[in-house]
């Protein structure tokens, strides 16, 4: 049903009922797994990260500033090599200490399409993506010289240029609408990628393993779907193989992740201890306890250290909203839900709580909680305006919930039209959006921001349609054995007189023009600067990763425990 962030859905949900002896109310369960990770975050104790050369402070000061004098060197310079260096100071993760140089070089090589030496297919396809990555609106006609011009398609001898093809390969995903060049570009290096892979040990196609495991991971996970912190962590490794390899930016990478992640360990234990506290686990046993997964999926949204606020911010208030989701979907009778939704709606602790049954107070008191608490932090900023947005935001959430919660009761099958209405916004995206602005500090177009974000924009719904239409294609079938509201998969099939796999094939195109909306969101002049938009394509990029082959925020203890542990556990080696 709702499924904030998809949240719910409960999967393997089998019918579970419960009796409750007071009352005798019967319920459901989902019987979920509990959290796999025990008390393991709850103590924090910081890495004492000393180099051999000393204070790793000064070193990576020392590092960026040899970065920024590279970024800076010879004024006529190659631009292949500049690319090159934009393209692994991004993939290393290490990108947003030069935002201002990067831009700038961008910039200057926006108007010009770099010259052939050689490896022209690679240049060209990293110089479109990362020009396009920034928001310049480059042309996909620079495509076209690698076209046959009798056959129409793409050139045969492009098949020996595996880096080259690659790299076209990762900047299909930032085409828009009517760029059929891009789409064909697409199909075409995934069919001759796949060919090469199984071939590879041919003696034309023979490929060096860091290149190897680069495009069997760009198959599974593209760059531009990605989470940026995973993406990082895969590539450290990738390019500790390359011979090309820059020591400089190998060492940064590496004691920048392992800075990062030491800051993230942090707040995740306060977290922890937060969560622990409110005893959720045992007050409230029908929900899925999820705090762990719910911080990766915001370090998703923002990992940098300067939104370390907006981070525990949005934490707090998506693991409140999949409890909230779970009691609506699962737990909750139809008179209690009612209760609580006409609560949220008055928002006020002392006439909400009155008639809200004892579990439901639970909820409902920490939820004010978190907001009064979210409020305290931004009027030391000046910013306590922003809240009333991100709690217009979570009436507007539990509505739809509320909507969901009716139509299980009635049996009613909505049409597909009806039903995406209601479910775009109980997916939770257009909340977390809103939210996930609070928190980021004294940037002067906020409101503008904020106006934006309430106003359902074009962005923000393609992002919440990625989310409701791969959510629903993963888990509907283990929902509908359970007994759950009807998901778009059956709503579209009953309508339009279909089998499930057409319904499936036809969401993978929706997602598919999605994406395209989002990458024309993007490119300048955007309606507000980019660090607002990027956080609803990351939330899109958090659904590609999460949710692409099963549901993996349910089964959590399958998909995300490896990714968790890359992120908050495992220190990267810095031996060099």
């Amino acid at each position: 049903m709702s499924d904030l962030l998809s949240f719910a859905h409960p999967a393997h949900v089998h019918q579970h009922l419960i009796q409750n002896a007071k009352t005798d109310i019967i319920r459901r369960s989902a019987n979920y797994h509990p959290s796999i990770w025990g008390d393991q975050f709850l103590k924090y104790a910081p890495d004492v990260m000393v180099d051999e050369d000393g204070c790793p402070e000064h070193v990576v000061e020392e590092l960026k500033e040899e970065v920024r004098r590279m970024l800076r060197a010879d004024a006529n310079f190659d631009p292949s090599n500049k690319l090159n260096l934009i393209d692994s100071l991004q993939r290393l993760g290490v990108a947003y200490h030069f935002e201002g140089e990067i831009e700038e070089l961008l910039e200057q090589m926006k108007d010009t399409v770099p010259p052939d030496h050689g490896n022209h297919l690679y240049t060209i396809a990293l110089w479109f993506r990362l020009l396009r990555q920034q928001g310049y609106n480059v042309s996909c006609n620079v495509f076209n010289r690698f076209k046959d011009s009798k056959a129409g398609s793409f050139k045969e001898d492009l098949l020996k240029d595996v880096s080259g093809l690659l790299c076209l390969y990762e900047a299909t995903h930032l085409r828009v609408h009517g760029e059929d060049i891009l789409d064909e570009a697409l199909a075409f290096t995934i069919t001759q990628l796949k060919f090469i892979l199984t071939h590879h040990h041919h003696h034309d196609f023979y490929l060096k393993p860091p290149l190897a495991t680069q495009v069997m991971h760009a198959l599974k996970q593209p760059l531009h779907k990605g989470m940026p912190r995973l993406e990082t962590r895969h590539y450290i490794s990738i390019y500790e193989e390359v011979e090309t390899r820059n020591v400089t930016l190998l060492k940064l990478a590496k004691l920048d992740f392992n800075s990062l992640q030491s800051i993230h360990r942090q707040e995740l234990s306060q977290l922890s201890r937060w969560w622990k506290e409110l005893k959720f686990a045992t007050k409230l046993p029908y929900a899925r306890d999820r705090l762990v997964e719910c911080y990766f999926w915001i370090v998703g949204v923002y990992f940098e250290p300067h939104y370390s606020l907006a981070r525990m911010i949005l934490t707090k208030v998506i693991a409140l909203t999949s409890i909230i989701d779970d009691t609506y979907d699962v737990y909750g009778t139809l008179e209690e839900l009612k209760l609580f939704t006409d609560a949220i709606e008055r928002w006020d602790i002392i006439s909400g709580m009155d008639q809200l049954p004892e579990y439901m107070k639970v909820l409902y008191s920490t939820l004010l909680d978190v907001y009064n608490e979210i409020e305290e932090n931004l009027r030391k900023e000046g910013q306590s305006y922003r809240l009333n947005y991100a709690i217009e935001a979570m009436k507007t959430q539990v509505r739809a919930y509320f909507i969901e919660a009716k139509w299980f009761n009635e049996g009613f099958i909505p049409t597909f039209e009806e039903y995406m209405g209601i479910a775009l916004t109980s997916c939770g995206y257009y909340m977390l959006t809103v939210t996930s602005f609070l928190g980021m500090g004294n940037i002067i177009e906020t409101k503008e921001a904020l106006d934006w974000a309430i106003d359902d924009p074009k962005l923000v719904r393609a992002s919440s349609l990625i989310n409701r239409l791969m959510d629903d294609i993963v888990s509907h079938k283990m929902e509908q054995e359970r007994g759950h509201v009807c998901s778009s998969i059956e709503c579209y099939m009953k309508q339009h007189g279909v089998t499930e796999q057409d319904a499936c094939d036809e969401f993978n195109k929706r997602i598919e023009n999605a994406w395209k909306d989002i990458n024309e969101g993007c490119i300048k002049p955007t309606v507000v600067p980019m660090p607002f938009l990027i956080r609803a394509v990351n939330l899109a990029r958090m659904m590609d990763v999460i949710y692409k082959h099963e549901d993996g925020y349910v089964n959590a203890s399958k998909v995300l425990k490896e990714y968790i542990t890359l992120l908050f556990i495992d220190p990267i080696c810095l031996h060099l």
